[in-house]
C-alpha cells in the first residue's frame, strides 16, 4: 500500500544570507548544479576548518539534548558553529537529534541508555506479538516528541540569519520496525510471518511524513534553511536478502525520497553491498554514501565500487584526508561526486579548492 498521507514537500525558497556562510549563494549555485547532474568547474567539496582564535566550547551529545535546558543546547551548538569555517560547499547547521532510534521512541518505545555505551542510545523493543500490538504510529503527545518540536522552534529562531537546521536522524521504514520489534526477532518474522511485516511497514511508512512535517513546520525550515540534501537510510537492510529489500525497503525509500527532495543514502557496512544493484537502479536516491565500517579501510579502498555506482547513474559521497580525496578525484567523474574533508586553516582549505579547479 502506498502512503497517501499529507506531507510538506521540499520547495525552492528564496536564498537567505547566513552570517556563518557569507558565500552561501555561490555554494547554493554549485549544489543546484550537482543535483541537476551538471558541473561548474570542480566537484562539490565540503571543507571544515577551525576559525582562528575561537573556542568551540563543550558541545552537546544525545544525552544533553534529551535532558539539558533547551536554550543551553542551542547556545552550545551555535558557539561550536561560530568556532568553525565552512569552506567550499560546506553548510553550517545545528544537529538536534536525540539518537538513532528517536522515531521509535516517538512511537512509544522506551529510550535506553548505558554509561558504557558512550555517546549513543537505543530504543527498547516493545512489540511482543504483532497481532496483539497496537499499530506503529506517532504519539503526538509523547513528551520527547513535544520537546523535539520545541527544540526546533527555539533553534530555528536562534539560528535565523546565521546557520541552518539539520534534519533528524531518519531511521525510518524498516529501521523503525526493527527498533520496535528488535532486530533478532524481526529477522525471523521476515521468514515466518511476512504478512505481519507488510502491515507493519505500511504503518511505518505512514509515520515518516508526519515526522517530516512536524519538524519542518516547527523549525520554519523553509524560511531559515538552504537544504542541500537530506540523508535517508536503512541500516537493517544488511540482514535482508535482495528480494526482501525490494519487497519492503526500496519502495519505502523511494516514497521518502519523493517527499524530501535531494537525497543522500547512508549505505552502512559491507553486509549492505548485496543491495548495490537495487540502490543504483532506485528512483530518487541521488547520492550513495558508503560506510565501510570499522577496520575495513578508507574510501580510497573503494574506488572500484564508486566507479560502478557512477556508471549506473548515481553520484557518490566521499570523505577522507586531503590526499585521499585528491587520489580519488583522479579516478572518478567529477559531476557525480561530493568530497568532505578537513583543513587546518582557511588558507589551506582555499588552496585545496584551487587544486580541484586546476585538476578538473
Amino acid at each position: 500500500m502506498h502512503n497517501t498521507a499529507k506531507h510538506t514537500p521540499v520547495t525552492k525558497t528564496p536564498l537567505v544570507e547566513l552570517e556563518l556562510k557569507p558565500d552561501l549563494a555561490e555554494a547554493a549555485r554549485r549544489w543546484d548544479a550537482y543535483f541537476a547532474g551538471d558541473l561548474i568547474d570542480r566537484p562539490i567539496v565540503c571543507i571544515g576548518a577551525p576559525r582562528e582564535g575561537a573556542d568551540p566550547g563543550p558541545g552537546t551529545n544525545y544525552h544533553d539534548r534529551v535532558h539539558l535546558d533547551i536554550d543551553e543546547i542551542v547556545q552550545r551548538q551555535l558557539r561550536a558553529l561560530e568556532a568553525q569555517l565552512f569552506l567550499g560547499e560546506a553548510i553550517p547547521g545545528v544537529w538536534l537529534s536525540f539518537g538513532p532510534d528517536e522515531i521509535a521512541v516517538f512511537c512509544g518505545a522506551e529510550l535506553g541508555w548505558s554509561e558504557d555505551s558512550g555517546d549513543t542510545n537505543w530504543s527498547i523493543p516493545c512489540v511482543e506479538e504483532w497481532d496483539a500490538a497496537p499499530p506503529i504510529a506517532l504519539d503526538e503527545n509523547h513528551p520527547l516528541w513535544r520537546r523535539m518540536l520545541d527544540l526546533y522552534r527555539r533553534a530555528g529562531e536562534a539560528v535565523a540569519g546565521k546557520a541552518t537546521l539539520g534534519m533528524l536522524d531518519l531511521h525510518s521504514n524498516m529501521d523503525l520496525v526493527s527498533a520496535m520489534r528488535g532486530p533478532q526477532r524481526l529477522c525471523m518474522d521476515l521468514l515466518d510471518q511476512p504478512e505481519a511485516i507488510d502491515r507493519a511497514m505500511d504503518q511505518a511508512r505512514a509515520v515518516f511524513p508526519k515526522i517530516w512535517d512536524g519538524v519542518w513546520e516547527a523549525g520554519r525550515m523553509a524560511q531559515v534553511e538552504y537544504g542541500a540534501s537530506t540523508t535517508l537510510q536503512c541500516d537493517f537492510c544488511c540482514m535482508m536478502s535482495p528480494p526482501m529489500f525490494r519487497r519492503w525497503v526500496l519502495p519505502a525509500l523511494e516514497e521518502e525520497a519523493a517527499i524530501v527532495g535531494n537525497v543522500v543514502y547512508h549505505w552502512d557496512g559491507p553486509g549492505a553491498l548485496v543491495h548495490t544493484d537495487d540502490l543504483v537502479a532506485s528512483k530518487g536516491l541521488h547520492t550513495l554514501s558508503y560506510v565501510p565500517g570499522a577496520g575495513r579501510g578508507s574510501h580510497a579502498d573503494y574506488i572500484d565500487l564508486f566507479k560502478r555506482v557512477q556508471a549506473g547513474g548515481k553520484a557518490v559521497q566521499v570523505w577522507g584526508s586531503q590526499d585521499e580525496c585528491k587520489l580519488i578525484h583522479r579516478e572518478l567523474r567529477p559531476e557525480k561526486v561530493q568530497y568532505s574533508t578537513w583543513a587546518a586553516s582557511q588558507a589551506e582549505g582555499e588552496a585545496l579548492l584551487d587544486w580541484f579547479v586546476k585538476h578538473t
